[in-house]
């Protein structure tokens, strides 16, 4: 099967930078319907990602990760709120415009590398086929799928078609199949997922990569701290809400637009939820203290 024509290719540099989207959340709610009554998923989520930076969303399974995913891929709209990317709100897109986002604007890495890859295609095949969308809107690629593959060190997956990989390197060409359109914004949902440890190393390496030499904006999805401590920001999904942030290896509680403040769980063992306390104000903090019984 023969991959087709490469895109043209003005040398072997990775692209310059600024090419990366600004991500906001604005008091985003999104709600699933059941037949039991609405699932709220997100209750008022804030957040902010400045173009080609790269942020992790930690938390269990159900904290609101995935939706958060989901919102900005444009796989569904937010209940309420607004999903904004490159200062647009994905949520108001029409349908033309929506196909022309997905194209040249996102670019979305599913969980389970299978997922995002033909099996029976090889993996120079496969970027080459994710390259074609954003060809097709009129964009001129500037690193072929086989430049890709060397940038990433795994050059040598070139001619392999992808279902006689190795899970790990099936993950390793779904993440660079996922860069190959060299999109504004990159959402990698759970990309270490079921990997033994010397593989999971492997695509956290390749993310290294992805974040210093190019200027996509990343936002990925995890529930393993190890994980989401090598991007550098982390911000913790609890309950629909976003819950804390670290930053330089310190958390930080995240006061809301609204003032809510989420506490830490350790903190819930003196101040459990429908506690009163009052609220001091010193010179240089805040003391919250639980009401004497």
């Amino acid at each position: 099967m023969s991959s087709g024509p490469e895109p043209a290719i003005p040398g072997s540099a990775v692209p310059a930078a600024g090419a990366g989207s600004a991500v906001a959340l604005r008091s985003v709610v999104h709600l699933y319907p059941s037949a039991q009554g609405d699932v709220v998923a997100l209750r008022g989520v804030d957040l902010t990602v400045s173009p080609g930076t790269s942020v992790a969303l930690l938390g269990p399974s159900g904290a609101g990760k995935s939706t958060v995913i989901g919102l900005l891929a444009g796989t569904f709209a937010a209940s309420a709120g607004q999903v904004l990317v490159g200062g647009e709100d994905v949520g108001r897109m029409g349908a033309a415009r929506l196909n022309r986002y997905r194209a040249l604007d996102v670019s979305l890495v599913v969980q389970g590398a299978t997922n995002n890859l033909l099996g029976y295609a090889t993996v120079a095949e496969n970027l080459w086929f994710a390259q074609r969308g954003a060809a097709a809107h009129g964009r001129a690629l500037a690193m072929s799928p086989g430049e890709l593959l060397e940038v990433f060190g795994v050059a040598e997956l070139a001619e392999r078609p992808c279902a006689s990989l190795t899970p790990g390197a099936q993950q390793l060409a779904a993440l660079v199949a996922g860069v190959a359109p060299l999109p504004g914004l990159l959402l990698l949902d759970e990309p270490t997922s079921r990997l033994e440890p010397g593989a999971r190393d492997r695509v956290l390496e390749a993310i290294g990569t992805l974040t210093s030499r190019f200027p996509t904006t990343v936002v990925l999805v995890t529930h393993d701290a190890v994980v989401a401590g090598s991007v550098g920001r982390t911000i913790t999904i609890r309950d629909g809400r976003v819950g804390s942030e670290g930053l330089d290896g310190a958390d930080f509680a995240v006061v809301a637009p609204d003032g809510s403040l989420q506490l830490p769980p350790e903190a819930l063992g003196l101040v459990p939820p429908g506690s009163l306390v009052t609220v001091a104000v010193r010179d240089d903090h805040v003391e919250l203290r639980p009401r004497e019984r």
